[in-house]
């Protein structure tokens, strides 16, 4: 089926529209729009970083590409704080999402994902404008939620198995 193009008139209001739908829980809706938006301005900021961010609702429910679909989103941020600032929310999102499906070794998983979130913020950090702590505050909350899943980790390292005789 061929899509029908929006006009470039009509894309602030879709921005708007794709927000709206975020908002409501509704982050495939936010995506399409974002991909309409970018038929027909493939350079928008605005709808880039929306697109992502929708990709990233959407990874409690991750069919399995969508780490892939939103790091391919940004080699098209034309600014290197953003890149590493949403490098890190890819990552921190990934990691919560596994926390939220919970599951053997799903802790260590999320911790290195939280890792890498944080060197990604500390990229972010270097590069960030003036009064932007942003990258900072995200730094802050991957740090506390491994502080608050320590004793899950340190509870499956003293598992042992019972063996059978």
């Amino acid at each position: 089926m061929e899509l029908k193009p929006i006009t470039r008139e009509g894309v602030p209001a879709a921005l708007q529209k794709a927000e709206r739908y975020r908002l409501l829980n509704d982050s495939t809706a936010a995506e399409s729009i974002c991909l309409d938006i970018l038929q027909v301005d493939a350079e928008n900021q605005q709808a880039l970083i929306t697109l992502l961010l929708s990709i990233t609702d959407q990874f409690i429910e991750d069919s399995g590409d969508a780490v892939t679909r939103a790091r391919d989103v940004l080699p098209k941020l034309t600014d290197d704080y953003k890149r590493a600032y949403y490098s890190g929310i890819i990552s921190e999102r990934k990691a919560k999402a596994l926390l939220h499906r919970a599951g053997l070794g799903v802790e260590a998983v999320a911790r290195d994902w939280f890792h890498e979130a944080m060197r990604f913020y500390e990229k972010a950090e270097a590069l960030r404008p003036s009064g932007n702590d942003e990258s900072i505050l995200r730094w802050n909350t991957c740090a506390r939620m491994l502080g608050r899943h320590e004793p899950l980790r340190s509870t499956r390292d003293e598992y042992e198995p019972a063996l059978g005789e």
